[in-house]
């Protein structure tokens, strides 16, 4: 009864928002390039998805690693759909590379394409990656991140896997930092069937960025293990700390 009376709530705010992010797009168009309001109308759904269970957390871990002046390419791993909603809390305007999937998925698909995320395809590797590359490079320029997860998918196990170079490209041409980030708790938001984890615990880890500098030093191929090296012995550590 309380996960029915919890997603009554959130439909209801998210409707409304839905709403008014879409008049804020039309309104906000000629001068919020970056869609900063939509942006932020839709970290209100988010604070509203986490804030109504007081034991519900996301703990944030290394915010100082953040520049919110800086436009980045960011690289999380990926355990499920709710790694998407976890991030809002972050202080930066970003866009999301999405499979074109979600964007079926009512509200949420029309929340995103109101963003400007980019929608791909992923049954062609080539197309995608394209649209990766040229969407990617515009919203830079317009001082916005772009979110990607560089496994391609989603870990089945938890644990993160090979990272495909396209996010790391994409830095390096567009002349812009990766910010590495790290999730855990996302798979566990909800229990067996519709059921809420009223007492689950989101860490969210920043860890230091990859300068601009580095990454035109250095091979692509040397940046992604470098990156992936790094992720992974902080998901480790979050892992080993919670456990404590």
């Amino acid at each position: 009864m309380l996960s029915l009376l919890y997603y009554l709530i959130v439909l209801v705010v998210a409707l409304v928002l839905y709403v008014a992010s879409f008049v804020a797009l039309v309104v906000c168009y000629p001068f919020d390039r970056k869609r900063v309001v939509v942006h932020t109308l839709s970290k209100w759904i988010t604070d509203v998805i986490f804030g109504l269970s007081p034991r519900m957390e996301r703990v944030v871990i290394g915010a100082e690693n953040i520049d919110p002046s800086k436009a980045y390419v960011m690289v999380l791993n990926h355990n499920s759909m709710a790694d998407i909603i976890t991030i809002y809390n972050l202080p930066l305007v970003f866009k999301w590379v999405s499979k074109k999937e979600v964007y079926r998925i009512p509200i949420v698909g029309r929340l995103l394409f109101a963003h400007g995320d980019i929608v791909i395809n992923r049954a062609s590797t080539k197309e995608a990656m394209h649209l990766v590359h040229t969407r990617g490079m515009e919203w830079l320029k317009k001082g916005a991140s772009v979110s990607i997860f560089p496994e391609g998918t989603r870990s089945k196990d938890r644990e993160i896997h090979n990272f495909k170079a396209g996010a790391f490209l994409l830095a390096k041409d567009a002349g812009v930092p990766i910010l590495p980030v790290v999730l855990d708790g996302t798979d566990r938001m909800m229990r067996k069937g519709i059921f809420m984890n009223w007492s689950n615990k989101i860490t969210i880890k920043i860890l230091p960025e990859i300068s601009r500098e580095e990454i035109e030093a250095k091979a692509t191929k040397e940046i992604i293990a470098e990156v992936h090296d790094m992720m992974v012995d902080a998901l480790a550590e979050i892992r080993a700390n919670n456990s404590k």
